[in-house]
């Protein structure tokens, strides 16, 4: 799932609601912001994270892509949902060689997909603390066609995916660069899009549970639309805090907190499940993501629900910007959906 050059690379998120673009260069200390921009997709566009509508999805990375006068060919992107399976596993102390030779036997046993249909991936994370004849190693597998599909959208338009990623593990690398890695022992990164989120919780800086659901800010519209019978546009106006003419701002209140008390208990079934099987440990504070993040309800049910420290993400906090060239507001406003776009933007060409 990895594409080797060495070039200038630019992070290119396909959401199901829209399609962002961070292009950041490297300067001392840290990360310059170079290029930033989001244009929104067609309902449908994108269903179940799968491209139903390759002609709209390409016509909107191009637009987005001419608009910002991106140079680069490059593209470092990334993929989740169904047809990506994440296994952290235990194998024997091997040496990376090793391990290339022997990781597609050493898979089939934990993914549920004929091992001729998928690409699989590896990282080597280090000995198990409990058995240092053990290692820890991240197994990633997705399917061939979901990739291609990904694939075929920026070749088709004369890009070059160099940088194939996981969603959540976009979201971890953006966060380590902002945040740091030890900062705190262990949280959550939980990025809520359109249509799902990702959970992934970090103990020291590694990544210890993933988790995908098909759930997302999806959810508060259709509330919206079923209860209020609001269209689409005016649900997403009311989601971010609008008003609509002839609707009640009680009746919206009181829908959206159902909606987010819901997208809540998702998120607590998920850290409860990590307590379960990791011997009682428990997520100390959660750092939120994507475009659900912007909502009040959403947070304050959160924050209700697991009792703990709700932070938005803030994927600019530790990168350079001329403010001259780019509005500090704007930035802050689309920050949160940004997060994906900007862990992308940090990768490299021949990164592992």
């Amino acid at each position: 799932m990895l594409f080797k050059s060495k070039k200038d690379i630019v992070g290119i998120d396909i959401g199901s609601s829209a399609v962002k673009l961070v292009q950041l260069k490297e300067v001392k200390g840290g990360y310059q912001l170079q290029n930033l921009g989001l244009l929104p997709l067609p309902p449908e566009a994108i269903v179940d994270h799968s491209i139903m509508d390759p002609t709209v999805v390409q016509d909107t990375v191009r637009n987005l892509v001419e608009s910002l006068k991106i140079k680069t060919k490059n593209v470092a992107t990334s993929i989740s949902g169904h047809s990506v399976i994440i296994r952290k596993i235990t194998l024997p102390i091997m040496s990376e060689e090793e391990l290339e030779s022997s990781i597609q036997w050493e898979a089939e046993q934990y993914i549920p997909f004929d091992i001729n249909d998928v690409n699989i991936d590896f990282q080597i994370l280090g000995p198990d603390a409990k058995d240092p004849s053990q290692m820890n190693v991240m197994l990633v597998a997705a399917k061939k066609d979901f990739v291609n599909d990904h694939v075929g959208v920026f070749a088709d338009i004369g890009l070059t995916p160099v940088v194939m990623d996981i969603d959540c593990f976009a979201v971890e690398n953006m966060f380590e660069a902002s945040y740091g890695s030890g900062a705190e022992a262990i949280v959550a990164l939980i990025n809520i899009g359109a249509s799902g989120m990702n959970v992934n919780i970090l103990k020291a800086g590694e990544s210890v549970f993933t988790r995908d659901i098909q759930v997302g800010g999806n959810m508060l519209n259709e509330e919206l639309q079923k209860r209020l019978g609001v269209s689409g546009e005016d649900a997403e106006r009311l989601k971010l805090g609008g008003k609509v003419e002839d609707v009640d701002a009680a009746e919206v209140a009181e829908v959206l907190a159902d909606a987010a008390e819901s997208l809540a208990q998702e998120v607590q079934r998920s850290l409860d499940f990590f307590s379960a099987t990791s011997a009682d440990e428990k997520v100390q504070k959660v750092f939120l993501a994507g475009g659900v993040s912007r909502s009040a309800q959403v947070i304050s049910a959160l924050e209700e629900r697991l009792g703990i420290p709700i932070e938005v993400i803030n994927p600019f906090a530790g990168i350079h910007y001329n403010e001259k060239e780019f509005d500090p507001e704007y930035v802050r406003a689309v920050g949160p959906l940004m997060s994906v776009a900007t862990g992308l933007a940090m990768r490299r060409v021949g990164d592992k």
